[in-house]
Order: structure tokens, then sequence, then C-alpha cells
């Protein structure tokens, strides 16, 4: 695969450069099938391409495809006229997602990105930059604001996930447990990696290396943080959560220094059993 995005950009002479950035590029990444190929062609004109949608059948016979540029052109939004983009899976399995820049936007853009490896250069324009490494992912360590900021609204937003169980709206108590709840829970799981690791980890895009970092015990209790739609097992799901999320943050606080808001966790838990055990058409929650 390598070598034929190679050949393409040797023979296209509108192509002056390549380069590959994402998890093939980052020495810490775990290696395997399902791996895509992150390549960038610096072109000395995009309208040619765009022009003639079939050139990219040189790649080889697409299982799907998907041009994220032109979905948001065809909704009106506004779009880079200095780069575009395909993603494409291919009848073998492999994926290439591939984007086509400017000479202008490459000269923008090729630092900002530490996992990022140099393929080919026609003309040597391409910035002299270190080895790649997954820096630019690493942990960041929290100010105590954000920290507070993380705790109260995890314990905060409990209370929606728990009139919606009691009401029976899944799809709502869901989301919110979802889209509210997990993502509190996860900046702590990285807070609490990035103090264990001094700042100097990543914990990988949607937390998918936290079976790595967190010790056995806290790897199941996280798992035990997933559900399915009946209730009790909801219940259970958030009342492991809320165990492990008090122990990552007591963690997080000690190492850090900051102040854990245990009286605000002492209240949601005594709202959330008592909502548990409320029965249909109760007049009053306490």
């Amino acid at each position: 695969m390598m070598e034929l995005i190679q050949n393409v950009a040797k023979k296209d002479e509108r192509i002056r450069a390549v380069y590959m950035n994402g998890s093939k590029t980052n020495p810490q990444a775990p290696k395997d099938i399902f791996q895509d190929y992150d390549i960038v062609y610096v072109v000395t004109d995009l309208t040619s391409y765009l022009d003639n949608p079939q050139w990219i059948d040189v790649f080889g016979e697409r299982l799907m495809m998907q041009e994220p540029d032109k979905l948001d052109i065809q909704r009106g939004l506004h779009v880079n006229t200095n780069s575009y983009g395909y993603l494409m899976l291919f009848q073998d399995g492999n994926r290439l997602d591939l984007r086509l820049q400017t000479i202008e936007e490459m000269q923008n853009t090729y630092e900002t990105d530490s996992l990022t490896v140099p393929v080919l250069d026609k003309d040597g324009m391409l910035p002299l930059i270190p080895p790649a490494s997954d820096k630019d992912y690493h942990v960041h360590q929290p100010s105590e604001a954000d920290y507070y900021a993380c705790t109260n609204n995890f314990w905060w937003c409990l209370q929606n996930v728990a009139k919606g169980i009691w009401r029976r709206e899944l799809p709502y108590a869901k989301q919110m447990f979802e889209l509210v709840i997990r993502p509190c829970l996860d900046q702590m799981v990285n807070w609490w990696i990035g103090c264990k690791y001094a700042f100097q980890v990543s914990p990988g895009k949607m937390g998918k290396y936290f079976s790595t970092y967190l010790p056995p015990d806290y790897w199941q209790l996280y798992l035990s943080t997933y559900s399915s739609s009946l209730e009790q097992h909801f219940w259970d799901s958030v009342f492991s959560t809320c165990r492990l999320f008090r122990c990552l943050a007591l963690d997080v606080a000690s190492n850090l220094g900051f102040s854990y808001a245990e009286e605000e966790e002492k209240a949601m838990l005594l709202f959330l059993y008592k909502v548990k055990d409320l029965p249909d058409g109760a007049s009053s929650i306490f």
C-alpha cells in the first residue's frame, strides 16, 4: 500500500510532496491490520483533481468512500478551499485517508502535528521536523478550576439520569449518561493516568488505551459502567460509575493538591438512592 501511495505521487507532476500522520507514525501505538494510512499529498493545484473524480481509482477497488468536504459543500457549510479529503475503504480491507492540500496550506499545517513523517519531497519544501512522537496527544494537567468543573458537572447531571430512569425515558437517560456523565468519567480517567505517568502519555483517542493504563480492578469497575436496557442493570452501572469516579477523583486531588467536593457527592448519592427506590406515581421524592 505504501509503495502504491508513493508510486502514484512520483508519477504525478502535480504532487510535489507527501507526508503521513496518524497511528502508523506513532511508535507507541500497537500495530495491527486496521491501522489507517493517513496520507497528505501536497499539490500544485486542486481543481484538476476535483474536475476528474475518477482519478482516485488508481488506488484500487473501493468497498466504500466518504468525501467530508463534498458533504459539507452540499449542505452549504464553509469549507477550506485549499484542502480536500477522501476517506477510502478498499475491497482488501485497507483504508486510506487521503488529503490533498496546496503548498500554501502545507506551510500552515505541516508542523502542527507531532505525529508527522515525511514520505516524499520532490522540491525540498517540507520543513525539518523532529522524529514523530505522540507528545501533542499527552494528557494535560488540569487546573483546580478544571478539576472542580468536572466533578461538579458529574455529580450535578446524575440527577437527570436518575429521573430519566424513573420515568422510563430510556433514550433520554441513556444519552444523558453516555453524552454527559461518561465524558466526565473519562476526563477523570485521563487525569488519573496523567498523574501516574507524569503527564507524559496518551490514553488514546476516546480512551482506547484505558485498559493498558488502568490497574485491573479499576478496569473491571470501568467495564461495569456499561449496562443493558434493563432498569436494574442501568442503576447498577450508575453506582459503579459513582464508585470509580470517586476513587479516581480522590487520587487526582491527592496528587495535585486539590480539594474534592465531598459534600456534593454525598448529596447526590442520597438523591440517587431515593429515586432508585421511589415507587411509580410517587407524589414526592423525599
